[in-house]
């Protein structure tokens, strides 16, 4: 079981008290009901819901993809989701799960799940917007077939850093780096999303390899939802979750060593690009973020 976090109020951290904004606020519970926590926004009756609210399903086909969005939006905290992705020839089809605000200046944090050629391995894209700004784009192959079960995707989002988690293993973090001009994003509530559309312009080997609609519907699972978060209501946030936010120290101090481990075994025998390292893409010299050791 995880172990509960407790109240912003009591965060060993005191930059997480940011998601205590204007009233003094309680512990409250969230997660669990695709009906109470969510709502399908497009695709007609591609989305369902079933299982009582346990299950949720998005399918794409040559008419249209879906997607879902949560009710409520959120200031920092641990967001946690079980998929099960497109089986079988997915190419050319983009199942996207993220956080994002709205607006020209948005802020957004990605998980992007590129499909590929039946026996081929999927590739997870991931990416950090600050004030409508991406262009931080880190991508990975799975240790696992992620088609065949469901497994866990977790986004950890404090006033420190973002910390991106396959089955709890880190694989991604992006530190706070206002102190050197790098923006972060820390003031706009963001809700979540997910959609399962056609992208074959550019998913699978750059565009060269097109969906194959015969092969179509084509669907992606959800379930097992957990928000640990801090929920804006527009005049402040409230912040809280029965489940914890996980086993790790990093929660409120970053990556504890054994974590710090994890991230370095997937960064080096599963990360296939890393903006970081793309000189060519970079000519001037990477972004400032990159430069700085952490």
């Amino acid at each position: 079981m995880k172990k509960n976090m407790g109240s912003c109020s009591n965060a060993v951290s005191m930059a997480f008290m940011a998601c205590l904004v204007m009233n003094s606020l309680v512990f409250v519970a969230y997660g669990g009901d695709f009906y109470q926590d969510f709502d399908l926004t497009w695709g007609d009756r591609r989305g369902k819901i079933f299982n009582g609210g346990k299950l949720l399903s998005l399918s794409l086909d040559r008419v249209s993809g879906s997607g879902f969005q949560s009710k409520k939006e959120y200031l920092f905290g641990r967001i946690d989701m079980q998929l099960k992705l497109v089986a079988g020839n997915s190419a050319g089809t983009v199942t996207a799960y993220y956080l994002s605000s709205q607006g020209p200046t948005h802020d957004e944090i990605d998980f992007e799940f590129l499909g590929n050629l039946s026996g081929d391995p999927y590739i997870l894209h991931t990416n950090v917007f600050t004030q409508g700004k991406g262009d931080r784009e880190q991508q990975f192959y799975l240790w696992f077939d992620p088609t065949r079960n469901f497994h866990t995707y977790s986004i950890i989002w404090k006033p420190q850093h973002i910390i991106f988690l396959v089955d709890n293993i880190p694989i991604r973090v992006f530190k706070n780096a206002e102190s050197i001009g790098v923006p972060f994003p820390k003031s706009q509530p963001m809700r979540i999303y997910s959609s399962l559309w056609n992208a074959d312009d550019w998913a699978t080997r750059g565009g060269l390899v097109k969906t194959d609609w015969t092969k179509a519907p084509f669907t992606a699972y959800y379930r097992n939802f957990n928000a640990n978060a801090c929920v804006w209501s527009g005049t402040g946030s409230s912040c809280g979750g029965t489940n914890s936010v996980s086993d790790g120290a990093w929660e409120t101090n970053g990556l504890d060593a054994p974590g710090r481990r994890r991230l370095r075994w997937v960064q080096k025998y599963f990360m296939i690009y890393n903006y970081c390292t793309d000189l060519k893409r970079f000519p001037q010299g990477v972004p400032p973020e990159c430069k700085r050791r952490f």
